[in-house]
């Protein structure tokens, strides 16, 4: 069969935050659909911040025909240019939120010249969902609206970012898809018949120690360590409930950033907690993650992680990504930790647990929506790909 090259700009597989990972996973699961429902097989190009890939996923992917390479962004040398002049199509996610200025102009800048050079070599350029902007200083509105203008197709993953786009003016090559997390693949285990409901909390290590200054960084409403701490100490005085803390950002040389520091310091403070292990794959957290009756997250991705497998989830936003991405499928049950106190965060996961049943017809409702805006993704990719196998 022929091959397709697919380059994945800005995807990494070997990131510590398993919502990178997922979206890399996520996005090659897709994307082989499509090119086998085109009887073609596909070279897969991962061009992101690491070389490490996944043997497993790698092993799976040669089994089917198909074949993968990771490789870090040098974008100032010739051996960045070169691998992208290698691939048919180039899909880009930037790692799911990073087209924008918040984290700074010189990071935008980066992210915005690997897609012009992309653009300047003529190759097919997609943006995979993400959240698009903000982009506070009107530099980054005027290079943004410019790149975009250059792509095959822009998709947001929500609502609020399609609002932003035709805020921003950009229009005629843009799409409303959803997190290609969601079709993140996984494994259903079958448990024992205890009787115990098994409550997850994901445990954001980063809000937990204030973020990065260590000074409530991203503006929360509520002390996010005592909040948390409450949290496991409802659940953990019920007899039936098996709490179990489950880390998504696994990042041991990074105290700062690492959920499963945060989550052995909370568990020497509760001893009947069970910390999940430290996960090599994105897909092993969802197969976890899929095992909980009810689930409390920070981190996004552990949340769609909890989502897609149906099990109902509150999510503790910390960011306007939560509410559009779980807004945009009509799902209320948010958390919003920049607005809420600390009594009504408790309230909604308390009264979260009481309707489990209820929010779990929630959640199938929601993922029904889902299914149909990865179609209008798939539909947009096997064009592209049809494209240039012929």
């Amino acid at each position: 069969m022929s091959h397709v090259t697919v380059g994945l700009l800005w995807h990494s597989l070997g990131s510590g935050n398993l919502g990178v990972g997922a979206l890399t996973e996520s996005n090659i699961s897709i994307i082989r659909r499509v090119v086998e429902s085109l009887g073609l097989r596909a070279r897969f190009v991962v061009l992101g911040s690491s070389v490490e890939s996944i043997e497993s996923l790698a092993e799976e992917l040669r089994a089917a025909g198909h074949e993968l390479e990771c490789h870090r962004v040098r974008m100032f040398r010739r051996s960045f240019r070169d691998l992208v002049r290698r691939c048919d199509l180039v899909v880009d996610i930037g790692e799911g939120d990073s087209f924008a200025d918040i984290y700074g102009f010189k990071r935008f800048f980066y992210y915005w010249l690997s897609k012009n050079i992309v653009c300047s070599l003529r190759k097919p350029l997609v943006l995979a969902p993400q959240t698009i902007g903000p982009f506070d200083r009107l530099a980054s509105r005027v290079l943004a609206r410019q790149v975009m203008a250059r792509c095959a197709r822009v998709f947001s993953r929500d609502q609020l970012s399609t609002d932003y786009l035709g805020r921003l003016g950009v229009s005629g090559n843009t799409d409303e898809a959803i997190d290609v997390a969601f079709c993140l693949p996984f494994s259903r285990t079958e448990r024992a018949p205890d009787g115990k409901t098994r409550v997850g909390i994901n445990v954001s290590g980063l809000l937990f120690n204030g973020g990065y200054t260590g000074a409530n960084q991203f503006g929360l409403s509520i002390n996010y360590a005592s909040t948390v701490r409450e949290i496991i100490r409802h659940f953990a005085a019920k007899h039936d409930v098996e709490v179990h803390l489950v880390g998504h950002v696994i990042e041991p040389n990074m105290p700062v950033e690492d959920d499963m520091r945060a989550c052995r310091q909370l568990a020497d403070e509760f001893p009947k907690v069970i910390v999940a292990p430290s996960f090599s794959r994105p897909s092993e957290a969802k197969s976890y993650i899929a095992g909980m009756d009810y689930f409390v997250g920070a981190r996004m991705h552990a949340c769609i992680a909890a989502f897609s497998a149906g099990v109902p989830v509150v999510p503790m936003a910390y960011s306007r990504k939560f509410n559009g991405l779980f807004g945009t499928l009509g799902y209320k049950r948010v958390a919003d930790c920049k607005t809420e106190s600390h009594d009504q965060v408790l309230a909604r996961v308390r009264l979260g647990f009481k309707e489990r049943s209820l929010m779990g017809l929630e959640v199938q409702d929601g993922l029904l929506a889902v299914k149909d805006r990865i179609a209008r993704y798939e539909a947009s990719l096997a064009k592209a790909l049809s494209g240039v196998s012929q």
